[in-house]
């Protein structure tokens, strides 16, 4: 099939590529000329597991292409994939000017029949609008459908190319006919394509998110009340995960979840409701713990240092918002910083794939340096962020010797107490205490 992807951020890269690795042919438009011509040229702009093998084949292979020219998009396709950013508004609503923006293009432009597809995460009743604003500016038959992508960050491949279920909005037998075509290669092993209405649609990836960001905060509330009656949040958490209706994910806490779908889905999802009269009093209660989950080693830091922090010396591991990613977009390292850098602290900070995005973000106010055994030397604690797998298994006799102070701050849990404290490590995570 011909295929226009319009937007090439983490959602529409990996789906174009992927849909062109299934043997579609495939355009994707972005107005940004300079990453444009990169792209042509090969270079993947994000960093994002295996992709880059998938995006090198199809562009040799002719199938994956680049263009400014969203005209020449249109004129290409059968199917148009809408994967642009919906922002945070103020508000916390999400903006749909982007969104809208192409729809009124797409309006003018298109001379024949369209399936145009939202794959961006959007609230309920976008697809009605961007139905309304294509309707606004042409007579040509077309069908809007919505089709929320479930893409993680460091699996998003794995995920487009083996997905668990895909859904489709749409109330239009032929959009359902040319989607169920689209998608059935990759659903051969009887994994669901999930046909619905297109509000149900779109809420269904609201509702997913914030309820895996629920999960996530309901463990931070329970590891913080662990840690004040000294139960052991990793004892407790192997214990609810064992039981078939919770299961194991999402249940290892830490300084809260970050990126960008968590945050903004919640608060999209919240600010929808309040638009219509309904009042989410769970997602009140999710945002108000995860932003204070952020920073909720610094009291601990500033205590151990005896309330001054002028002049110390913080190493940071992990400055993404999760593991095999470049994204960090709400990434609790980030508001750590910030705390620490008011506190008067410096700080060396290493992390494998998202330090030019945080330099571009915060220039020479922390130093980056080449490795995690280089950001630990001579300073006088280290504070793990993210849960890199190179973190997990480090040297740690290495680690107190170059240390000014073997004092570890460990906001993802990755080490065993006992261990540490047989080491000779003053060590702190979440929700648990030694034995």
């Amino acid at each position: 099939m011909n295929i226009t992807v319009v937007g090439t951020g983490y959602v529409g890269l990996v789906t174009g590529t992927c849909l062109a690795e299934n043997g579609n042919n495939v355009i994707c438009v972005d107005i940004d000329e300079n990453k444009v011509n990169r792209m042509k040229n090969g270079e993947v702009p994000i960093y994002e597991p295996h992709l880059d093998v998938l995006f090198e084949r199809n562009i040799e292979a002719g199938r994956l292409n680049f263009t400014t020219n969203l005209i020449q998009g249109l004129d290409h396709a059968e199917v148009i994939f809408l994967a642009l950013p919906t922002p945070e508004d103020e508000d916390g609503s999400a903006d749909l000017k982007y969104v809208l923006g192409v729809a009124q293009e797409i309006g003018q432009h298109i001379t024949d029949y369209k399936v145009i597809v939202d794959k961006s995460t959007v609230p309920v009743g976008t697809a009605e609008k961007v139905e309304a604003t294509i309707a606004a500016n042409t007579s040509t038959e077309f069908d809007v459908v919505s089709n929320p992508e479930f893409l993680r960050e460091g699996f998003a491949v794995d995920d487009f190319l083996k997905p668990e279920r895909i859904v489709v909005g749409t109330s239009s037998q032929r959009a359902e006919e040319i989607m169920h075509r689209l998608y059935k290669p990759f659903v051969r092993s009887g994994n669901p394509i999930i046909f619905m209405d297109e509000k149900s649609a779109e809420l269904t990836k609201y509702a997913a998110n914030s309820f895996l960001a629920t999960k996530i905060t309901f463990m931070n509330e329970i590891a913080n009340y662990c840690q004040i009656v000294g139960a052991d949040v990793d004892k407790v958490r192997i214990g609810m995960g064992t039981d078939s209706r919770i299961g194991k994910r999402f249940l290892f806490p830490g300084i809260g979840y970050g990126g960008s779908c968590f945050p903004k889905d919640v608060k999209a999802l919240h600010k929808s409701g309040q638009d219509v009269n309904h009042k989410f009093k769970i997602l009140d209660a999710v945002v108000e713990v995860n932003e204070a989950q952020k920073t909720i080693l610094f009291p601990q830091i500033n205590n151990h240092f005896g309330g001054n922090l002028k002049g110390k010396t913080i190493s940071i591991w992990g400055l993404a918002f999760k593991p095999e990613t470049d994204d960090i977009r709400e990434a609790p390292s980030l508001y750590m910083i910030e705390k620490l850098l008011e506190a008067g602290a410096k700080i060396k900070a290493f992390d494998p794939e998202a330090m030019e995005n945080v330099k571009q973000k915060l220039g020479d106010k922390i130093q980056f340096v080449d490795n995690m055994y280089e950001a630990t030397q001579n300073t006088d604690a280290l504070l793990i962020c993210t849960e890199w797998s190179i973190f997990r298994t480090p040297n740690f006799s290495k680690l107190k010797a170059q240390m000014n102070d073997a004092v570890i701050f460990d906001g993802r849990n990755l080490y065993d107490i006992d261990e540490m404290t047989e080491a000779g490590f003053k060590y702190t995570s979440i929700g648990r205490t030694a034995v």
